[in-house]
């Protein structure tokens, strides 16, 4: 696994070349219902990634990664979305809320398994 520091880098990297995409694609985006949805889907990835980076940031910083930054990153989404089409912002608090839960899950999967093995131990 990648340490927090580079995962931070890489998660803003990847923040920056999704939303300059979306940027220049945007009218393509909101262009037919099916590309519009690709853009709140596209906006949901920015929420994905954005969120990865802030939380990585908290944890470098010695904090507890809260709701807190799961609100600032879906309302920069939200953001995100809205330049592209307004469905879009629907759409991506659509995707944003599925991709949550399943980071949730995993989360709590891969955290059960540490705590598995730290009691053999």
């Amino acid at each position: 696994m990648a340490g927090s520091g580079s995962s931070m880098v890489y998660s803003f990297l990847l923040f920056t070349v999704v939303l300059s995409l979306q940027e220049m694609y945007r009218g393509k985006l909101a262009s037919s219902e099916l590309f519009t949805i690709l853009g709140g889907f596209t906006s949901s990835i920015l929420f994905l990634v954005l969120l990865t980076f802030i939380g990585n940031f908290q944890e470098s910083c010695g904090t507890r990664t809260g709701w807190g930054a799961v609100i600032l990153a879906e309302a920069v989404a939200l953001i995100a979305a809205g330049t592209v089409h307004r469905v879009c912002i629907t759409t991506c608090f659509l995707f944003s809320a599925a991709l949550l839960y399943e980071v949730n899950k995993i989360s709590g999967s891969v955290l059960l398994k540490s705590e598995s093995k730290s009691r053999r131990h």
